[in-house]
């Protein structure tokens, strides 16, 4: 027995030599989510009972109530145009106030969205929202030039201190290209989650004496999630949003990361010698 466990311990010496890696789950550091909901006139859409908007308020709220207090939360509506209607705050009620407030709009500028909430995550980062998405700056010529950013490259979805959520249909119509925005977030080191709401074969959808069919644009949010490092969440009814954000919670609160585990073996190493010496005294009066 106890040449038998040196052998072992000799193993995980060994093994520990190789630096192995495992992968755990360990406390994610997200500080500040930004909720990015789509508010455009699609949403409207009863494919998703009652319809598309009631269903992602009602789920986004209890998704807010689920995050731990640690975490700021900040809200942008996307219409035609995007507006931050919360800023990053820890009072969950004052956010749920903001999605509560949500009022259906004509246009869907993804782009802006994406955009607007990277601004408001990074507000050190020099992010010109209005030359993006209007192309003209916001910076008078007596401003003082922006902070120079760091030449060294970021990783995407190396950020993982902020991150944002959207929750659209994926039809955007208006504003900045929704891929050129994800690259910027990419370029951040920002991920961005996508929650593609309604169904694929669509709806027809009536107003004001005209008609229209609305569908899940799931290649846009796939690509928007893709190039951020984020993940695609696919809701297709109310049931499905509420289990999708309950998916997104636990991966804000806890993510997996991939650990070099030498010390564990190095301990069991250590262990197994030490049996193994204190066997061989009792038994032989001699160490091994």
């Amino acid at each position: 027995m106890p040449p038998l466990l040196f052998l072992l311990g000799l193993a995980a010496m060994i093994f520990g030599a190789a630096r192995p890696h495992a992968v755990t789950l360990l406390p994610a550091r997200q500080e500040t989510v930004i909720l990015a909901m789509d508010t455009s006139g699609s949403m409207r859409a009863e494919d998703i009972k009652p319809n598309r908007l009631a269903a992602a308020q009602e789920a986004a709220k209890s998704f807010v109530s689920g995050l731990p207090a640690r975490i700021r939360v900040g809200v942008v509506a996307i219409a035609a145009a995007a507006a931050v209607v919360q800023s990053p705050t820890g009072n969950r009620e004052e956010v749920i106030q903001a999605i509560d407030r949500f009022q259906l709009q004509r246009g869907s500028a993804i782009g802006s969205g994406l955009i607007i909430s990277l601004a408001t995550l990074l507000p050190e980062a020099g992010i010109d929202v209005e030359q993006i998405v209007h192309g003209r700056s916001s910076r008078l010529l007596l401003d003082p030039p922006p902070k120079a950013e760091s030449g060294k490259a970021v990783a995407p979805g190396s950020n993982g201190s902020v991150a944002i959520v959207l929750l659209s249909d994926g039809q955007s119509n208006v504003g900045p290209d929704p891929m050129e925005a994800a690259k910027l977030a990419a370029k951040h080191g920002v991920r961005v989650h996508t929650v593609g709401i309604g169904t694929t074969e669509g709806t027809s959808l009536g107003f004001e004496g005209w008609s229209m069919r609305v569908r899940l644009d799931e290649e846009t949010l796939k690509q928007i999630a893709n190039i951020t490092h984020g993940e695609y969440f696919y809701a297709g009814n109310a049931v499905d949003l509420n289990k999708v954000y309950q998916t997104l919670n636990s991966r804000l609160v806890m993510e997996r990361k991939k650990t070099e585990i030498t010390a564990l073996f190095a301990a069991l190493a250590a262990v197994l010698a030490v049996f193994s010496a204190a066997l061989s005294l009792a038994w032989f009066h001699r160490i091994v």
